[in-house]
């Protein structure tokens, strides 16, 4: 399966949830297919799931996609009780898992050896955690969530070859800046807010 093609599909839905990603192809392929401004690009690894957690707390009324990797997620698994005790129906935590560390050399992780990812999410607490095998089982899957009252966990097992797609157009400081300002912009709220110098302030 390609990871792309599930991509598609959760474009097709997804609507104006904000979006997490990290490092590497997920990026760069769910951009092609859902270009714009709602979409935040996690440089540090292991940090999708922390980072989509925090806007979905802190947005309840928003959805919010944690679009993460297997080898991000198993540098960061003590997510999944946090995301578990926090239960935010608005997250849905989608892995995709190509068994290798795609950004750093293609070494294979664990869940190539038989570490199953979707059970651990389970494990932890996570009710709604699953294996998705197909395009079209994923717009079942994933409709579902987007209606749900509990956080979900999706898991993607897919090739490891990437699709060809245009290049990732701006740098993180860039997305940084204009993902706060679609959220600033969407939800009436000022996050950033410039300081004048002191020196400006004084009566002249």
């Amino acid at each position: 399966m390609k990871r792309i093609d599930c991509f598609k599909v959760m474009a097709e839905l997804a609507g104006d949830a904000l979006v997490v990603t990290g490092a590497g192809a997920n990026t760069v392929e769910w951009y092609a297919c859902r270009p714009g401004d709602g979409n935040f690009r996690v440089r540090t690894m292991g940090l999708v799931s922390s980072i989509a957690l925090g806007m979905a707390l802190g947005l309840p009324h928003r959805q919010v996609i944690a679009i993460d990797g297997d080898g991000s997620l198993l540098m960061n698994l003590c997510s999944l009780p946090t995301i578990a005790r926090k239960n935010p129906p608005n997250l849905v935590h989608v892995l995709v898992d190509n068994e290798v560390y795609e950004a750093s050399g293609e070494i294979d992780t664990a869940t190539g050896a038989g570490t199953d990812l979707v059970a651990v999410a389970r494990g932890a607490g996570i009710r709604r955690a699953s294996w998705v095998n197909s395009p079209d089982e994923m717009r079942t899957v994933f409709s579902e969530a987007l209606e749900a009252r509990d956080a979900t966990f999706i898991g993607l097992k897919v090739e490891r070859a990437r699709s060809e797609v245009p290049p990732y157009p701006m740098d993180e400081v860039e997305n940084k800046y204009r993902f706060i300002r679609h959220v600033e912009q969407t939800e009436g709220l000022s996050i950033l807010s410039a300081h004048m110098p002191a020196s400006f302030l004084k009566d002249s």
